[in-house]
């Protein structure tokens, strides 16, 4: 779930057309509900290797991400000095969440991030 709202909340990923063509499944949920999945192990490889085109913040961003989900590592110290301050906050509320804080992390999205 963390990594989901951080991605979400980003913003950049799901607007780009070849991040979903080749990393994003949409499958149907038994109700017939879309599901998206990302392949989390395949996007971290692939910014290992350099195949993905993207800004530092960007990568980082993906990079938690995948560790989130997958345990990718990840130095948490170049996350946080790779992004802007309002992706700064996206990822305390996902390392918060993560760590199974969710509440604390709700007045950090009222607080006006954005």
């Amino acid at each position: 779930m963390a990594a989901v709202e951080l991605l979400i909340g980003q913003e950049r990923w799901l607007r780009r057309d070849d991040f979903i063509a080749d990393f994003v499944e949409i499958v149907p949920a038994a109700d017939g509900t879309p599901m998206a999945f990302v392949d989390w192990s395949r996007v971290a490889a692939c910014l290992k290797r350099g195949r993905l085109a993207c800004s530092t913040g960007e990568g980082q961003v993906l990079r938690l991400c995948a560790s989130l989900v997958e345990g990718v590592p990840v130095d948490l110290g170049t996350v946080l000095t790779s992004v802007d301050a309002p992706t700064v906050v996206l990822v305390a509320r996902a390392v918060l969440r993560a760590g199974g804080c969710a509440e604390v992390a709700l007045p950090l999205r009222d607080g006006g991030a954005r």
